[in-house]
């Protein structure tokens, strides 16, 4: 119920993440949803986004809740919380 002040991207990973959740997006595929095919920057990007969201969105950072890693595959929205 607080105002969370979000980058434009943080919102973009956890609108996009929100809108299928339960669905595993790997870092590629966020990379693609957040800035087109033709985007060349270092998917690894996405981790910073997803750090600092969770920073600002979790109950504590270090268990996540609500943005969860699958491992080895990417990231998902946990909306049975």
């Amino acid at each position: 119920g607080s105002r969370v002040d979000l980058t434009r991207m943080e919102f973009n990973v956890l609108a996009t993440l929100a809108q299928s959740p339960g669905q595993t997006f790997s870092r590629t595929q966020l990379v693609d949803r957040l800035h087109g095919y033709a985007y060349e920057g270092y998917d690894r990007s996405v981790d910073s986004h997803v750090k600092n969201l969770r920073r600002k969105i979790e109950p504590d950072p270090a268990e996540p809740k609500y943005v969860l890693t699958v491992y080895g595959i990417g990231y998902k929205f946990n909306d049975e919380v």
